[in-house]
């Protein structure tokens, strides 16, 4: 149980929203301290739970409007972080001139605490982009006149974060691909075991002020070794493992970083062969305890529900592979490989009129081929209208060539019956998608 100071706390954190900064908050809130919580959004759970909001594009605020906002605060916690840049964020902004500002109006305003949360690897052998700015405003904080904790978490476990659903993704395959034999060293610690560390450092600072604090789990293991137990996390057996070259998985990093918010990027695959270890007596000695391995990172009650999510995280992708393969794939056969004439002919035979005929074959070529492009490619806002025109196209099909070409049904090869699984796991999609949407308010 950490330390309770004498009176509760004022402590501001950056990032309410993010993954750590909300968890974070609650658990702050929980012990009885008063938390004013930065995010675009804040959401509805830290409301409920008391924690007063600031919603403001910060990017632009001055210092005076830093101040401000910091009035009366004893501590400064700054989770805001990415991963990698997009449009409107980047390294510079957000891990460099953000932090900056903010602990410069800190100081200015007598903050008792300010605590930067870094990232481990963020040191004198970075190597990516990532990494380097984390350290360059670590060095810049410890250098202040600012009572400064910077602490660096290893490879954060938040089972709802994406990186957990990554590696939850990867454990769960059927058989694991591990990249270069998965000997790879990694430390993860569980996200709640951070936030009860972060929390312990917060009321009692003193032995860690003007330190960088790395929070890991209790012993290094493997890629391998780290999959495995995310396996006996949910409750799944053993699976055969196969190596992919090292070559071959920079290669499969380079592609995935295309893909919108991917993960794996060359930069995460340099970080990955690096390792992120650290000796793990800081976390030990906050935590009052060793920290949780990996084999108890999910509660055994849920274990179920987080495979079938991890499952379904690729299932779900080889289930759009296969459908982008049947719109595409048609579209290339009807358009290059199968004869025309008898392309016009069926045309001809569910009654499309002569001058329309060669129309209506580069029309449905071109509409299937944009469809198969839309189910790889389609933002996921645009994804059930994807879905849905699919099944009307489907379905029009089916009615036509029920009522003209009724022979199809009994084809020996089934062209019609087929329709039917294509049916089914467009319903699939479409469930998901609807789910994942956020629910509009009355």
């Amino acid at each position: 149980m950490p330390f309770q100071p004498a009176a509760p706390l004022r402590v501001f954190v950056a990032g309410a929203s993010g993954t750590l900064g909300h968890r974070l908050c609650l658990a702050l809130a929980a012990r009885g301290h008063r938390i004013t919580g930065l995010a675009r959004h804040l959401p509805a759970t830290l409301v409920e739970a008391g924690v007063e909001p600031v919603a403001a594009d910060v990017a632009v605020w001055s210092t005076r409007q830093w101040r401000n906002a910091l009035r009366g605060a004893d501590v400064v916690v700054n989770t805001i972080g990415i991963f990698r840049e997009s449009d409107g964020q980047s390294f510079e902004a957000l891990h460099g001139r953000l932090p900056r500002a903010l602990f410069d109006a800190a100081r200015q305003g007598g903050v008792g605490l300010a605590v930067q949360v870094s990232a481990l690897g963020a040191d004198d052998q970075a190597e990516t982009v990532y990494h380097r700015s984390k350290r360059d405003a670590d060095r810049w904080l410890l250098e202040q006149a600012l009572p400064t904790v910077v602490v660096q978490p290893s490879l954060l476990f938040a089972p709802d974060g994406p990186s957990a659903r990554l590696f939850l993704g990867l454990a769960s395959l059927p058989v694991l691909a591990l990249p270069a034999g998965g000997r790879q060293p990694l430390q993860p610690i569980h996200v709640d075991d951070a936030v009860a560390a972060i929390v312990a450092l917060i009321e009692d600072p003193a032995p860690w002020i003007g330190r960088r604090v790395a929070l890991v789990g209790a012993e290094p293991v493997s890629l391998r070794g780290y999959l495995w137990g995310l396996r006996a996390a949910m409750g799944l057996r053993g699976a055969p493992a196969i190596t992919v070259p090292a070559a071959l998985a920079g290669l499969g990093a380079a592609i995935a970083a295309k893909l919108p918010g991917s993960l794996l990027t060359p930069d995460s695959w340099r970080m990955l062969q690096r390792g992120n270890t650290a000796d793990a007596s800081d976390t030990i000695a906050l935590l009052g305890a060793s920290p949780r391995p990996p084999e108890r990172f999910l509660d055994r009650a849920a274990a179920e529900a987080w495979r079938w999510r991890a499952q379904w995280g690729w299932l779900s992708w080889m289930l759009r592979l296969s459908l982008a393969f049947v719109w595409i794939f048609t579209a290339v056969v009807s358009a290059f490989v199968y004869p025309v004439a008898d392309s016009l002919a069926l045309l001809a035979a569910v009654g499309v009129p002569a001058p329309l005929r060669e129309l209506a074959l580069s029309g449905a070529s071109l509409l299937d081929l944009l469809l198969g492009l839309a189910t790889l490619l389609a933002p996921r806002r645009w994804r059930l209208a994807v879905w849905w025109s699919q099944v009307a196209l489907m379905l029009f099909y089916t009615a036509v060539l029920t009522v003209c070409l009724p022979e199809f049904w009994w084809h020996p090869y089934g062209p019609l019956s087929k329709n039917l699984p294509i049916l089914a796991v467009l319903a699939l999609l479409i469930v998901d998608d609807s789910a994942r949407r956020p629910a509009r308010r009355r």
